[in-house]
């Protein structure tokens, strides 16, 4: 059995996607995001944690890690809009790097300190297709975004100022997805991450109410 497989067990995978769908009973066309699905992760492992496990968020807005269990530290992201597509997964802010200096080492650098404050990345996906929402819950490999400190930056687009920098990151001689640091906002982020480099813990599907 993998580590992963004991920590996300399907009763805790059944008692969150119940806790998804209870939250469509409220808001009927808007899929839980941010702190919201953040809340509904900790009532799952609330109510299927082992005796005496601690299970604690960390403070908003903080960069680390928003859930422990235990000594186990989760980034749960989501990907819910109307853009999301079936079989590549986008984290569009894997964190912020607006300090300074804007240089492919320190963007690295500061990348690779933030990943270590991760031992699990779980993300909620909807796909949509009215009256239909195709729901994912994914396992993200932190072991894949550490290739990122291999990562040969490059400058990309035409903005003035502070510019982008990007580039592709391959695992065994395959591309697995796109690394970008946005110049205007500081964020970085991930493009085209194959759905089946990772795991994909539980798929199902929401009829949305009329």
């Amino acid at each position: 059995m993998s580590a992963s497989t004991e920590i996300f067990t399907p009763q805790l995978l059944i008692t969150l996607e119940g806790l998804v769908r209870s939250h469509h009973s409220i808001y009927n066309e808007i899929p839980p995001q941010g702190i919201y699905f953040e809340s509904l992760v900790e009532k799952a492992f609330k109510l299927n944690r082992i005796p005496f496990t601690r299970v604690q968020p960390t403070a908003r807005n903080v960069p680390r890690h928003d859930l422990e269990v235990g000594n186990i530290r989760f980034s749960l992201k989501t990907e819910t809009g109307s853009g999301t597509r079936l079989n590549f997964i986008n984290i569009t802010k894997l964190l912020t790097t607006e300090r300074d200096p804007w240089e492919a080492a320190a963007l690295i650098g500061r990348t690779m300190q933030h990943l270590c404050c991760y031992d699990y990345i779980l993300m909620l996906r909807a796909v949509w297709e009215r009256p239909v929402i195709h729901y994912q819950l994914v396992d993200i490999p932190v072991e894949l975004l550490r290739l990122i400190e291999g990562a040969q930056l490059e400058v990309v687009g035409r903005r003035t100022g502070r510019q982008s920098l990007g580039a592709d990151i391959y695992h065994e001689g395959r591309k697995v997805y796109r690394l970008h640091f946005d110049g205007s906002d500081g964020k970085c982020s991930i493009r085209g991450l194959p759905v089946a480099e990772c795991q994909l813990l539980r798929v199902w599907d929401l009829q949305i109410a009329d």
